[in-house]
């Protein structure tokens, strides 16, 4: 008897090993396979095509769209990337949450024909987040994020749990048991 619990615990530690293995293998592949316009403020991008690469995207995966405004010139865009590469757990979240399209607004493409039905940004970086198909839900300032001059960790995760759809909502453990 001692001998066939052992083999049924056994055989449920190697399945138990294996869907652990298999989610962060899956969770590594998102952010190995980041599309280019998630990654970079590049002014030599067609934000149009982007866009409807990010609503194709995020329609396939579920996922909302979060259209980040910046550049390269924008100090608090590289301090939040920096927040985001030394937190993989809060970058995962992130990704899993939204499709990422980061629009150049820079002296050498504002990309002003794309975001004119955009309300005004209130500084950079800036973001709005967006249904599977493209619209607008809410337009989000990034200082918001920020507690004595740092992004923090709280503020994110509260963000992401707000604007992840009903599906991935679901699909949370903490909400499972509620």
């Amino acid at each position: 008897m001692n001998r066939t619990i052992s083999i049924i615990f056994s055989t449920l530690l190697l399945f138990i090993s294996a869907a652990v293995s298999a989610t962060a293998n899956e969770k590594n592949h998102l952010l190995d396979n980041l599309p280019i316009y998630s990654t970079s403020y590049d002014p030599t991008r067609d934000a149009f095509k982007d866009g409807a690469a990010a609503v194709k995207l995020a329609t396939q995966t579920n996922r909302r769209i979060l259209i980040e405004l910046g550049g390269d010139w924008c100090k608090w865009c590289h301090q939040m990337d920096a927040f985001f590469d030394n937190n993989p757990d809060i970058k995962q979240k992130l990704h899993e949450t939204f499709v990422i399209l980061k629009i150049n607004v820079s002296d050498a493409n504002d990309n002003a024909e794309f975001l004119k039905a955009f309300p005004e940004p209130l500084g950079y970086p800036h973001m709005y987040v967006s249904e599977q198909n493209g619209s607008v839900l809410w337009s989000q300032d990034t200082a918001e994020f920020l507690s004595n001059g740092k992004y923090t960790r709280e503020s994110f995760l509260a963000f992401f749990k707000r604007w992840q759809t009903q599906q991935q909502n679901s699909n949370t453990p903490s909400q499972q048991k509620s």
